[in-house]
């Protein structure tokens, strides 16, 4: 698939994904999301790829579905249509990844595009950026995760607050909530949110890929499943290159050089 809605460059592993329809301030239409589906999906067989870095072009992250794009048409189709066709299995495979990922958040990430911020692993966030669940002003009603992601993130007295009151949540007040990992001034957004994915690229990128996904299912399941889960984690990990390079390095005394095996 040839892409036009977003940019996606592969440096030394560290995959930037760009959302780039910069005059809608990113807003997610059919075609944006189809592709962003297809690079997502090549992303999970692509062994050079340890880390994926997510942003936005121009003035924001995304400002959510394309409702000025016509298709959404109200009284005339199913509005949950979409979801089930692009939107939740872009979702199912961000979360299925085998790579870290991290979020630069610049202006708003308002609904999808909020769901696709919070749905990486690290996401940080200019002090101008805002978080927006903005459905219940339109009428709708929260989708792409958000049900299930924000509750579990800041618990459900400041969730139902946000999706109910429908109210911008500013960066730093994402911060102090435990939404997101951190709120940084403007000029620093892209250089922070960098280095955090640089470190990523040169990490144990099979651990990582457990630690997410057991993350995940932890908060789905049992302490019983949990500590199941870690036990056969550790096994897997415990056998990879990495974890010998690891061991290696701490007993040399030094930086370790991890390969991602």
């Amino acid at each position: 698939m040839t892409y036009e809605k977003i940019i996606l460059n592969n440096e030394d592993g560290l995959v930037r994904l760009t959302l780039n329809r910069p005059t809608v301030l990113n807003a997610l239409d059919e075609q944006l999301v189809s592709e962003l589906y297809d690079a997502l999906d090549k992303l999970g067989h692509d062994d050079r790829a340890r880390v994926l870095l997510i942003t936005g072009a121009g003035r924001a992250f995304s400002s959510g579905g394309d409702l000025a794009g016509g298709d959404l048409r109200p009284g005339e189709v199913d509005a949950g249509r979409f979801l089930e066709t692009h939107f939740n299995p872009v979702l199912e495979r961000l979360f299925s990844l085998p790579i870290p990922i991290v979020a630069a958040v610049n202006g708003a990430a308002a609904g999808a595009g909020c769901s696709l911020a919070l749905a990486a692993d690290i996401t940080i966030a200019a002090y101008s950026a805002y978080f927006l669940q903005a459905f219940i002003n339109i009428g709708l009603v929260p989708d792409v995760g958000s049900t299930w992601l924000l509750p579990k993130q800041i618990g459900r007295a400041r969730a139902n607050g946000m999706m109910m009151l429908g109210e911008r949540i500013p960066a730093e007040t994402a911060m102090e909530w435990g939404m997101i990992w951190k709120a940084v001034p403007d000029d620093r957004l892209v250089e922070e949110a960098d280095e955090i994915a640089r470190r990523f690229a040169a990490g144990p990128t099979r651990a990582y890929a457990m630690t997410r996904k057991a993350i995940r299912n932890a908060m789905e399941g049992t302490l019983t499943s949990t500590l199941h889960e870690e036990r056969v984690n550790q096994e897997r990990a415990g056998r990879t290159a990495d974890f010998a390079e690891g061991v290696a390095a701490f007993i040399e005394k030094r930086r370790a050089k991890f390969t991602g095996q």
